[in-house]
């Protein structure tokens, strides 16, 4: 994939990651009208539920680091397990992709 392609993707992937970090930054526990418990246990459900995504949305934000520092290295591309070429067509859908989809699929069931 073209270095120039690549950043654009990965900016674009930062900027989708920032943007859903920053929509979940409210914190409902502040809401001083909560008085009833049903509604507190509710909001904290969905709190630590948002938490969680919130992880996860941190996660792909580091994945996003490591593969701009790869691109920086010029190994962006190239599968972090093998070497092989990650084709293009996965990097156009996941430009922070770390493994060809065989090597993930075998990493994900923990192979």
């Amino acid at each position: 994939m073209d270095a120039d392609r690549a950043r654009q993707l990965l900016a674009a992937e930062r900027a989708r990651i920032m943007e859903q970090l920053q929509g979940r930054a409210t914190d409902p526990s502040d809401d001083p009208t909560l008085t009833d418990a049903a509604d507190r246990a509710s909001d904290t459900y969905e709190a630590e539920l948002d938490e969680g995504l919130s992880d996860d949305l941190r996660e792909q934000l580091e994945a996003v680091e490591r593969a701009e520092q790869r691109l920086t290295d010029g190994t962006y591309g190239l599968s972090i397990e093998s070497g092989e070429p990650i084709p293009d067509e996965r990097l156009e859908v996941a430009p922070a992709a770390e493994r060809t989809a065989a090597e993930q699929s075998r990493f994900d069931r923990g192979l």
